[in-house]
């Protein structure tokens, strides 16, 4: 009888296992106790993929030889309990793809900027003409990609719940970009056990690995590993990494020195994105000239400090990715005008005081959208003269745009998940960017 993979949640991560898994020659069951869409159930018939929805049915799991649970799936729930209570292995669909792939990859991760600077990354790769896959948290799934045909480079956007799930997958590149505090809810609350998390990404490197790090965090400072360092900074001179000198970005590796003059990104901590991708381009051996020209010629990333129109002299800027206090300090900070700001979502234990200083600086009004938003209220009273809230994204903008006067920007940055009025972050900035319109 041949191995029998069993796949919780049949999300884009779970449909692709599967499908990976199908055709290695597995007896593959997938399993989700929500609604699989009708594309996903398409493509698991195509396959010959058993499946089922809105439940979970305990002897169809519970007789597998490995489970690969998708990321959004938390460790506490019941079944998961009962897997772990039987021994059975579980992992990530980054641990089983990665098993399928004979690919030098770069790994990236942090609590903001990975996805900006895995797709910088794998725009200098493929400005190179490089043969890149650019996939995980971000771009197309994994296993899905895998499934089809190998790649000679891949790109990955990893968040702490896929490391979590990971044995022996290893990089020749991992990126970590900074630890702040998110999705506490996951971790008990505990910061120290979400860094453990993200410090995964370098636990099977060797030292012919290379590891890229923000030497400014004094979280990720404290660091162990045995793969090559690069540190980075905004700070300090680095004999080999990368640094800042006034407006320069200098990258120094192996007593060789790039300087790049010229960012698409603007704001400090896309510096940072673009120094970690720089570093990683030049450990991959892309030439110099190449890094420079995709440095400037680089498209933004989608809901991520993105320009929508100005209407009547007001900005509207859609910054819905930013899902946590952090990302939003640095929407806060790349601001130049009297901000609205429109904030809110489902709060993960947020800590708004690092947002205080700023907020009292730049922002002259606060628009609360979620069904739920006495926390940023009792944050921010005292702190800014106008606070009202709004139960939709077309209510939320209306507003914005009677508190904003001419030369002011409104800024959607919600510093929260977004799954009490929408189906997801880009729902949440799509609906932002058509009630602009709709002005």
């Amino acid at each position: 009888m041949n191995k029998r993979i069993v796949v919780l949640g049949a999300g884009i991560s779970g449909l692709g296992a599967a499908v990976l898994a199908k055709k290695k020659g597995f007896n593959v069951f997938i399993s989700d106790n929500g609604v699989i869409t009708n594309q996903h159930k398409a493509v698991l018939l195509n396959n010959k993929i058993e499946w089922e929805e809105g439940k979970h049915t305990m002897h169809k799991i519970l007789n597998a030889n490995e489970i690969i649970k998708s990321p959004g799936i938390p460790d506490d729930i019941d079944v998961v309990k009962e897997i772990h209570r039987k021994g059975i292995s579980v992992i990530s669909e980054v641990e089983f793809a990665f098993r399928y792939t004979k690919a030098r990859i770069a790994a990236i991760t942090g609590s903001n900027g990975k996805t900006t600077t895995t797709l910088l990354l794998g725009h200098i790769l493929k400005n190179a003409d490089y043969d890149v896959l650019i996939a995980g948290n971000v771009g197309v799934g994994f296993a899905l990609s895998l499934a089809e045909r190998d790649y000679d480079f891949i790109v990955l956007e990893l968040s702490s719940f896929q490391l979590d799930g990971i044995k022996k997958f290893r990089s020749d590149i991992a990126i970590l970009l900074n630890i702040k505090a998110d999705h506490l809810d996951r971790y008990n609350n505990r910061l120290e056990e979400y860094a453990r998390s993200k410090f995964r990404i370098t636990e099977n490197q060797t030292e012919n690995d290379v590891l890229i790090f923000n030497a400014d965090d004094t979280i990720i400072d404290k660091i162990s590993t045995k793969a090559k360092t690069l540190p980075i900074s905004l700070i300090k001179e680095i004999d080999e990494g990368g640094y800042l000198n006034e407006n320069e970005l200098i990258i120094n590796i192996n007593n060789k020195t790039m300087t790049i003059q010229e960012l698409a990104l603007q704001g400090k901590h896309n510096t940072f994105n673009s120094m970690a991708a720089g570093i990683a381009a030049r450990v991959f051996d892309v030439k110099d000239s190449v890094i420079r020209k995709s440095m400037i010629d680089f498209q933004n990333v989608e809901h991520r400090l993105e320009y929508v129109l100005t209407v009547h002299g007001i900005d509207f800027i859609n910054d819905s990715k930013a899902t946590n206090v952090n990302a939003c300090w640095f929407a806060l900070e790349s601001m130049q005008k009297e901000t609205v700001w429109i904030v809110g979502g489902v709060d993960k234990g947020n800590d708004y005081s690092e947002l205080y200083d700023m907020v009292r600086d730049k922002v002259k009004a606060i628009i609360c959208l979620g069904e739920n938003n006495q926390n940023i209220i009792s944050a921010f009273k005292g702190k800014v003269e106008t606070i009202v809230q709004a139960s939709s994204m077309d209510e939320a903008v209306n507003q914005s745009y009677s508190l904003a006067d001419k030369g002011d920007v409104v800024l959607l940055s919600p510093a929260c998940a977004s799954f009490d009025l929408f189906s997801n972050y880009e729902d949440r900035g799509f609906q932002f960017k058509n009630a602009v319109r709709i002005l």
